[in-house]
């Protein structure tokens, strides 16, 4: 390396030593032809002949100077101003932690800018869910991630010069991850604005609520819930759970100290069949500011047949038992496990099938698969054969290449919403040991979502783990074994299986809920929505081959808890349907779709809910320490919102924010200027008409 540099250096001082001697030349010569036409136009009595032979000496110079020095390197030095970032929580919650205060504190805010700005380069970004370069204090994004916030200032200023980073919020996030954990390559400082009071406040709230998603008519199922309140000693009630607008049950609550939580439980009686809403209340506390983490919204779906899982493996392995102990406890699930020797010859009993290391080199069961088109969740391990899983793309959609086996450790991802999963997953999943995988590249439909993905991937690549994809046939894929282990490692460090158990689960019941044998059917991803996310549906329709296609025209109707109905046309994506009818208000609602093919009318239906999910405002109050854990992470510091303009002297006092010199060395090629020709002919033409005119005289 130091050679290399050594040689660059040299051959760029003989390069400029070259031009200067060209440069050298060329005034001479010039100089030369100058001086031979002055002794020239002076013998022949021609006015002024020193202005002509300066003439001719530029033509001469201008000539020489395109002929030896063809490119013309002009060094420019630009002052780069250090980048300051404004990265305004924009959440709801802000909004009531500034109460009153929100204008007083947004003229701060510009003035400090304004002041920044005639010194630094000032970018100002509003952030919540998503980041907003316009109207950041309207306080109206519905989630906070202040760990994207930041990433994204990485990305788009941590290549410049990123003198400092102001974050001003209240500190509680609820999407992301805790941005003090979080691994940045960030240089700069962060400054910290702390928005709100940091007391602990009178709360008394429903943090977490557990059911079953899924029953089966006349049988029992247990709802619980964790209630925490603080400073409400003395408080005496009780909590109402209602069907609807129809009481059900209540559970005495008596709080005895100003820190306190417990748990309280219901059994509910499935005794009719639909989608049934729950809701959870407790009543308020004297003095009590936030009513809005005070109610819960729970969807359970009573069906009234029970769902038969078929679970087979090439060989007898604990992941079988793991997902058959995680399912059992169901009872809306019947499960069956076999093995090769006792895989059944007819697939049609069976709602789910759940193959572990199948098809394999040895039990090669593709036609059975391609006959039955059942749900289907593929568990790959070194006895599938791969070969044998390609050739059932027509129920996969997904290619597989070969690889050795290796240890692969799994990545939870973060924008997952096809089902609800418990809050602690990401925790749980950062525990967990490695799986078995013995898979390459797994190519899959654009449409699949990814439950995990690969840590270990190929370049910035987040190759698939666990995916799930819609279809006629619903198909759920896990590229390697070992999730007994990851059922065991959640119990060591939690105390229970309740994570794992719950992605198995919900995988079972994506495969069954999706599932419809009927000629046109419409399915959804799930039939819970929260009220700030679009809501997409897909229609399929079976000719008598039992192959997609999509040339009829589909409808459908959706009609609201009023009775209030809502027409649209679904759209046609390859040899289906697609159809997002957007973001809903929250309530129950009823949907049917129509077509007509082979002057055949076919109707389905089924419901939805959505759920009013008030995140922003479940807790409130400002998270100091994290504030100031962040300011002190990366070198800045932590100032109340109140004292937001003293940042202005911290920020112009930091020796480390300063102005970067770029020095940059520009070609100019002469051959390309025109003007530089009509230069060279403009003296010429000059010359030769001054002398034309004054031997004329």
């Amino acid at each position: 390396m130091f050679l290399f540099v050594v040689i660059f250096l040299i051959f760029s001082l003989v390069f400029r030593l070259m031009q200067l001697i060209y440069w050298l030349i060329a005034v001479l010569l010039s100089a030369g032809a100058a001086f031979w036409v002055y002794g020239t136009d002076k013998k022949r009595a021609v006015p002024h002949p020193w202005l002509t032979s300066l003439l001719r000496g530029l033509v001469v110079f201008f000539t020489l100077v395109l002929i030896l020095v063809p490119t013309l390197l002009i060094t420019k030095n630009t002052i780069e101003k250090p980048v300051i970032v404004l990265l305004q929580d924009n959440s709801k919650s802000v909004s009531v932690a500034l109460g009153a205060d929100s204008a007083q504190y947004r003229k701060n805010v510009e003035g400090l800018m304004q002041r920044l700005g005639d010194k630094y380069k000032v970018v100002q970004w509003g952030f919540g869910g998503a980041i907003q370069t316009d109207s950041i204090f309207d306080f109206k994004q519905p989630a906070t991630d202040i760990s994207a916030a930041l990433t994204n200032v990485q990305e788009y200023y941590g290549m410049q010069n990123l003198g400092a980073v102001i974050v001003a919020s209240d500190g509680r996030f609820n999407q992301g991850i805790n941005p003090v954990y979080q691994q940045l390559a960030l240089h700069s400082p962060v400054y910290t604005v702390a928005i709100g009071d940091s007391a602990v406040q009178k709360d008394l709230r429903i943090t977490q609520v557990y059911a079953n998603k899924v029953v089966t008519l006349n049988s029992t199922f247990e709802l619980r819930a964790d209630i925490v309140a603080r400073l409400c000693k003395g408080y005496n009630n009780a909590v109402v759970l209602k069907d609807g607008d129809n009481p059900l049950n209540s559970s005495a609550l008596e709080v005895n100290s100003d820190h306190f939580d417990r748990s309280v439980s219901f059994t509910i009686k499935a005794d009719k069949a639909g989608l049934h809403h729950y809701i959870l209340t407790v009543p308020v506390a004297e003095g009590e500011k936030n009513l809005q983490n005070n109610r819960k919204d729970i969807f359970v779906e009573v069906v009234d047949e029970k769902r038969n899982i078929l679970i087979a493996s090439a060989s007898p392995h604990p992941d079988v038992n793991a997902i058959k102990e995680a399912l059992v406890g169901l009872q809306n699930y019947n499960v069956t496990v076999c093995s090769p020797e006792t895989f059944p010859a007819n697939l049609s009993p069976y709602n789910v099938i759940i193959l572990h290391g199948l098809p394999s080199v040895r039990n090669d069961i593709s036609a059975q698969l391609l006959a039955a088109k059942k749900p289907t969740w593929y568990i790959l391990t070194a006895q599938t054969n791969i070969p044998a899983l390609n050739n059932l793309r027509g129920l996969t959609n997904t290619t597989i290449l070969p690889a050795p086996p290796h240890d692969v450790l799994g990545a939870y991802n973060t924008s997952f919403n096809t089902f609800t999963l418990p809050q602690q997953i990401q925790s749980v999943t950062d525990k967990m040991p490695p799986l078995g995988v013995a898979s390459g590249n797994i190519n899959a439909l654009p449409s699949a979502v990814n439950l995990f993905t690969q840590r270990a991937g190929v370049g910035n690549v987040q190759a698939p783990l666990w995916f799930l994809q819609q279809g006629v046939a619903p198909m759920a894929m896990l590229a390697g074994d070992g999730i007994w282990r990851w059922r065991l490692y959640e119990f060591k460090n939690f105390n229970s299986h309740i994570v794992v158990d719950e992605c198995i689960r919900q995988t079972v019941s994506f495969l069954s809920v999706n599932n419809n044998e009927k000629p046109f059917s419409v399915g959804l991803s799930k039939f819970v929505w929260r009220d700030q996310e679009p809501i997409s549906m897909r229609a399929y329709l079976l000719n008598a081959n039992n192959e997609q296609i999509n040339t009829p025209d589909a409808t459908l109707t959706i009609t609201d808890s009023a009775g209030r109905k809502h027409d649209y046309t679904f759209e046609r994506s390859g040899n289906t349907y697609i159809l997002n009818v957007g973001i809903w208000a929250g309530g129950n609602y009823t949907y049917s779709a129509r077509t007509t093919f082979n002057d055949k009318t076919y109707t389905t239906g089924g419901s939805f809910a959505v759920e009013t999910m008030p995140v922003e405002l479940m807790e409130q109050g400002a998270d100091y320490p994290l504030l100031f854990g962040l300011s002190q992470k990366y070198n800045g510091a932590f100032v109340p919102a109140s004292a937001v303009g003293v940042l202005y002297d911290s920020i112009s006092r930091n020796e480390h924010i300063k102005p970067l010199i770029q020095t940059n060395t520009e070609s100019v090629p002469f051959v390309d200027r025109k003007w530089y020709f009509f230069l060279i002919i403009l003296i010429a033409v000059t010359e030769w008409l001054l002398r034309k005119y004054w031997l004329a005289q």
